[in-house]
Formats: C-alpha cells, sequence, structure tokens
C-alpha cells in the first residue's frame, strides 16, 4: 500500500520484484531512442590551439616595459576587439559560415560569437597571478571549417597583441614628449626669473651674509685709518698754516723794520676763517683742531685791535717785492696738503657710502632670502619634473624599439589548431545515457503511482495502516483452502464472535 504506510527494504523488493518490468523497459525504450537522435543532430567539431605568453628578452631591470596591465584584462579588452563585426565578417564570407542555414550576417556574426571561447590558463607554480597562456577553441559543422577559423582567430589575437602593446609604446613616448616639452618651458621659465633675481640682488644673496659682515668690517677698519690720516693731514696743514703766518709776520722785520701790514693779517684771518668753517662742519666744538683754530683767530683779532691805523703816507707807493723760497715753498706744500686732504675725503666718502651699501645689503638679507627660497623651490620642483621627465621618456624609448624589434612580451603560438577527428557534440554515449536516465526516472514514477493506487491489504502492517486494529488470524493463500476452511469453521467462528465481542478484525488474507 505505498502511500498508505512507511515501506520497508522488503517492501521495496517485493515491488521491484513484482513491477521490475516497468522501469527496464523505458530505460532500454529511451536509451536507444537517445542514441538514434545523435544520428539526427547536426554534428559540432571543435579545434583548440594553445597560445603562450612568452615575457620580453631583455630583463626589467634594463627595460621597464611600458605595458604593465594584467593578461586577464589584456584578454577581455582584446577579446571585444576581435568579436567586432569588422574583425568577424570577413572570417565568416571567407569560409561561408552558416551559409546554409540562410541567416542575415547579423544572426550569423552572433553564432559566430558563441563559437569562439577563450580560456586563461592558471599557473600554480607562477604566485604572482600572472597568466603563462590562454586556450582559443573554435566550433563549426565540419572539422576542416573549425580548424581554418580557430587559425584565423589566433592571428587575429597574436597580431593584435603586438599592434596593441607597439600602439601603446608609442602613445606613451608621445605624451611624454609633449609633456617633456612643457616641462622644458617652465624650466626655462622658472631660470630665466632665477637669473634676473639673482641679478638684482646681487651681494644680498642667501650664503653672502658673512662676506658681507667681513667686508663691512674691512671697510670700517679702512674708514678709520682713512679718518685718522685725514686727521694726521689737517694737523700738518694748520701747523704749516701756522709756520707760514710766522714767516709772512717776519718778512717786515727782515726788509724793513716794522710790524705785519694790516693786508698781511687779513690774509691771515680769511686763511683761519675758511679753516675753522672747515672744522666746524666735520667735527664738533670741542674738537681740539677747533679749539686751537678759533684760539688763534681770536688772538688775530686781538692784534689786529691793538695795531695802530696806518698813517696817510704821501710817500711813493712800495714796490711788491718777490717773496722768500721758504715761504714759497710754505705755500706749495700746503697748496699739495690741500690736494691730499681732498682726496683722502673723496676717500672718506666713498668709505662711507660703501659701508651704507654693505649694511643695506646685511638689512635686506632675510626679505631676499625668503624670496630666493621661493624662486629656488619653484625652480627646483620644475629641474625634478623635467628630470623625472627625461628619464621616463628615455625608458619610453626604449621599450617602443623594443616593441618593433618583436623582443618584447608576445603571444607564441605551442600547438597549431588541430584537426577534430570526431565532433564534441553530439556524444552518443551521454545521449545513451540520458535517455537510460530518463527511461528509468520514468519507470520509477510509473511504478510508483501504481503502488500509490493499490489498496489491497497483504499484510499484518497492511491492516494495522489501515485500521490501527491488531490482527487475530491470518487465512495463507493455498492450493488447500477449500476443504480445510469447512474443518474449521467452528473455530473460525469461535474467534468472529470473540472477535466481535473484543472489538477486534478478522481479516481473510486470501484476497
Amino acid at each position: 500500500m505505498l502511500g498508505h504506510r512507511t515501506l520497508t527494504p522488503e517492501d521495496f523488493a517485493t515491488i521491484l520484484k513484482k513491477r521490475g518490468w516497468m522501469i527496464v523497459v523505458p530505460a532500454a525504450v529511451l536509451a536507444l531512442v537517445g542514441f538514434g537522435i545523435t544520428f539526427l543532430v547536426t554534428p559540432r567539431y571543435v579545434s583548440q590551439t594553445l597560445v603562450l605568453v612568452e615575457q620580453q628578452k631583455v630583463p626589467d631591470e634594463y627595460v621597464k616595459p611600458v605595458v604593465d596591465q594584467d593578461l586577464s584584462g589584456r584578454l577581455a579588452s582584446m577579446k571585444e576587439q576581435i568579436l567586432s563585426r569588422s574583425r568577424l565578417q570577413p572570417i565568416i564570407e571567407r569560409f561561408n559560415l552558416y551559409g546554409n542555414l540562410h541567416l542575415g550576417m547579423d544572426e550569423r556574426i552572433d553564432r559566430v560569437r558563441k563559437d569562439i571561447d577563450i580560456k586563461p590558463i592558471h599557473s600554480e607554480i607562477a604566485r604572482a597571478g600572472g597568466l603563462p597562456g590562454f586556450f582559443i577553441s573554435f566550433s563549426a559543422n565540419d572539422a576542416h571549417t573549425a580548424q581554418l577559423a580557430c587559425g584565423e582567430v589566433t592571428s587575429l589575437f597574436t597580431g593584435e597583441n603586438l599592434r596593441e602593446r607597439e600602439a601603446s609604446a608609442q602613445g606613451t613616448t608621445d605624451f611624454l614628449k609633449a609633456q617633456l616639452d612643457d616641462a622644458k618651458r617652465n624650466l626655462d621659465e622658472q631660470d630665466a626669473k632665477l637669473a634676473a633675481f639673482q641679478m638684482a640682488n646681487a651681494g644680498r644673496l642667501p650664503g653672502e651674509e658673512a662676506a658681507n659682515i667681513n667686508m663691512l668690517g674691512s671697510l670700517n677698519s679702512q674708514l678709520d685709518a682713512a679718518t685718522q690720516g685725514l686727521s694726521r693731514m689737517e694737523q700738518d696743514k694748520t701747523y704749516m698754516e701756522a709756520l707760514l703766518a710766522q714767516q709772512v709776520r717776519e718778512l717786515p722785520t727782515a726788509n724793513e723794520a716794522g710790524r705785519p701790514g694790516p693786508q698781511v693779517q687779513q690774509s691771515e684771518m680769511d686763511s683761519l676763517l675758511a679753516q675753522e668753517a672747515d672744522l666746524t662742519a666735520r667735527y664738533t666744538a670741542d674738537y681740539p683742531d677747533v679749539v686751537s683754530v678759533r684760539r688763534k683767530i681770536s688772538d688775530l683779532r686781538k692784534q689786529m685791535a691793538a695795531a695802530p691805523p696806518a698813517a696817510p703816507s704821501t710817500a711813493a707807493p712800495k714796490v711788491n717785492r718777490p717773496e722768500p723760497a721758504t715761504v714759497q715753498q710754505l705755500r706749495a706744500q700746503l697748496r699739495a696738503m690741500d690736494q691730499s686732504i681732498t682726496s683722502k675725503r673723496a676717500e672718506q666718502s666713498a668709505i662711507t657710502q660703501r659701508i651704507g651699501d654693505y649694511q643695506s645689503r646685511i638689512h635686506a638679507s632675510p626679505m631676499v632670502q625668503e624670496e630666493f627660497k621661493n624662486i629656488t623651490r619653484d625652480y627646483q620642483t620644475a629641474q625634478q619634473f623635467y628630470d623625472d621627465l627625461l628619464k621616463k621618456m628615455n625608458q619610453s624609448k626604449m621599450a617602443t624599439d623594443l616593441e618593433r624589434r618583436q623582443q618584447g612580451e608576445q603571444f607564441r603560438v605551442m600547438d597549431e589548431p588541430n584537426l577534430p577527428d570526431k565532433p564534441a557534440f553530439p556524444k552518443v554515449s551521454l545521449f545513451s545515457l540520458g535517455g537510460m536516465s530518463a527511461g528509468l526516472l520514468i519507470g520509477l514514477l510509473m511504478v510508483g503511482w501504481v503502488e500509490y493506487r493499490d489498496t489491497a491489504l497483504r499484510s499484518e502492517r497492511d491492516i494495522w495502516a489501515f485500521t490501527k486494529l491488531p490482527t487475530l488470524a491470518v487465512i495463507s493463500m493455498t492450493s488447500g483452502i477449500e476443504h480445510q476452511t469447512t474443518q474449521q469453521g467452528f473455530d473460525i467462528g469461535g474467534r468472529k464472535e470473540r472477535a466481535a465481542e473484543a472489538g477486534k478484525p478478522l481479516v481473510n488474507m486470501g484476497g
């Protein structure tokens, strides 16, 4: 009673023994049907080739490759390009793929795309994540067509790899060249700006502070020496002027007795006043030379005030006599000394001006240093950027030459597309096994359905599952059941009465 109680292994064995033919027949029939279908389905032949990835022949330490994209990503990109209409249509037209199906070009292209399969090889040895190669396969209705089409697709991949790497290297080189030209112009501008700044701030640039301080100390020493020399010259001049005045005062005594004339005194007074004006312009009032000159002026004024007025002379005018040689020599020395003093004062003024120039340089050094730092930083940045681009440009040129000479990474066809000797689809074993599996499933469903519909009671477990009551007696199915029934009638009748009284059934298992 399938569906009315839990079955045991003995029940399954009984069902299989009784209805096994319902399982075997569908399995055998459908296996034969699957085998026959293989003769009706259009066969598909698959041609396959192996492509290995060869690394570049020059070590990476010498020439760094410009194409470092993962092979999986590159294969995906190349696959999309190769599966484009412009690449597949020539192959379809050359081999007349799907020409007998009367399909449009778009439908034929879609089918060819499904027939092309790219399978990367993941190496277990290489731990860097690289792919040592990949398989290319093509499926077609004819073995020769599959082989030829697979070869064409493989050629597309190898050629596209070369073009893509060379184009990438050339594009990188062109881009770096344009960037290098821009960096060169920027570097020239920064260089010109730095040169102009250095020219405009000569002597105030960083690193020249110590030289400026040393030069300032030297100029101060020179100024002190010039000031002392000028002071000595002025003292010598004062002494010579005093000596000249004395010589001039003594002239009347040597010639004609009497005091110096008013003209001589006035000339001496003018000289002393000029000397006083010169000294007071450069020194304070308590400077010794100033005090000495003013004392001489005071004494000379007293002498001029104490001198008696000259009486008008009726005599003949005096004839100018030549001065003595000593007086003339003193006057010549005074004139030479005046020139030396003028030269020394000019030297002193020049030294003072230079001292002021160096002092201004030292005071302006912090601001100049800050501006120079900014300009230098921009120049160094431009120089470093230019050097980096130049290095990359040279590497890119070498990588481009390497790709042009086909010394870089390449796709090497290890196995030419094979000629399949049997179709990859349909497979007789798979179709036969599939038919047999379907037959077994159908047979099992049929047996299960028949057993589920069968409600006959064949055992005490069936009685218990149906009535939930225990069994008092079981009548076995034998050939002598008729005469045994008469002899045991009373016994069975008694059991029926006892069963009826106890509320328990008495079942005949004879069916």
